[in-house]
């Protein structure tokens, strides 16, 4: 008898959308080698935990993005319920998400790291023009680059509003050059790839648009930085605990070598998505990607 899947997508975050495009691609992907799947879309978690009573998975694939998904806290329902579930625990996805906490960790390990400092919106709203420029700003805990931005003059720092004051940001030195990523599965980081919007830098629009991003792999920089990548990349993804893939997003120039900017510990499973990539440069196929998840899914033992 083949298992039975629950492929969780949807949620409630601001990259909603995007998880239905992940969570139906793994969906066909497991239903192809065989796996009894039930794709479900996530929208209210009292009627989730009942139907997961009536349906009862073996495992439950978590394709959701953002807030609410990727950052411990449907983990933490899924270890309550004794449930499996693919991708990162509690507190690798809590610590992933965490940007803030993720460079403390990053410094303490010996990978470079922006220089920058954390605040809330409303103080960020007073400071903005006359923080030194260039420089990025981004929530703290979020993902696919919602609510990022680069300031280059007080113009555009005037420009800049997040709704909720208290909301917390990471204000970042802007590193210029070439934008890289170095997924790791299974353990190993096996190629760096670089990333060329060809307008402003990856934001969301050039993350989920066809065409808008160029994907060089692998990436034209020379082999010290691309080894530097990849050992980061497996650096960190051992010291927070994280299971089967992650992601690890970098900058690189001459100048400054290789910057670490931020870690995925669930990374999108969509037809754009960069671990599925590198994962076929690896030879492995999207549907063993899906596979290698479900055999790896666990969940805290009570």
């Amino acid at each position: 008898m083949s298992k039975k899947v629950l492929v969780m997508m949807g949620g409630f975050s601001a990259e909603r959308e995007v998880s239905l495009v992940s969570g139906q691609g793994v969906a066909e992907a497991l239903k192809k080698i065989g796996y009894e799947v039930i794709p479900y879309d996530l929208v209210d978690v009292k009627q989730f935990i009942a139907d997961l009573e009536k349906i009862k998975p073996e495992v439950v694939f978590n394709a959701l993005h953002g807030n609410w998904g990727e950052d411990g806290e449907i983990q933490s329902l899924l270890d309550l319920l004794q449930i499996p579930y693919t991708h990162s625990g509690v507190l690798p996805s809590a610590l992933g998400m965490n940007k803030a906490f993720t460079k403390e960790i990053c410094a303490g390990l010996g990978i470079k790291v922006a220089q920058g400092s954390k605040m809330t919106a409303k103080e960020f709203a007073a400071k903005s023009s006359n923080l030194p420029m260039p420089y990025v700003v981004k929530p703290v805990s979020d993902g696919s680059s919602v609510g990022v931005f680069v300031v280059h003059n007080q113009q555009e720092a005037a420009q800049i509003h997040y709704d909720n004051p208290n909301l917390e940001l990471l204000v970042e030195q802007y590193i210029s050059g070439q934008e890289l990523t170095a997924a790791v599965i299974g353990g190993k980081a096996y190629v760096v790839t670089e990333l060329r919007p060809k307008t402003a830098f990856y934001d969301y629009h050039n993350k989920y648009t066809s065409g808008a991003t160029e994907h060089i792999l692998p990436a034209e920089i020379p082999a010290e930085a691309a080894e530097t990548c990849k050992k980061y990349a497996e650096m960190l993804h051992h010291a927070l605990g994280c299971k089967t893939v992650s992601r690890c997003d970098f900058r690189y120039n001459p100048q400054d070598g290789v910057v670490f900017l931020e870690i995925n510990t669930h990374p999108g499973m969509t037809p754009l998505s960069l671990v599925p990539e590198q994962a076929k440069y690896a030879g492995i196929s999207y549907e063993n990607l899906c596979d290698m998840l479900v055999k790896e899914a666990s969940c805290r033992k009570m």
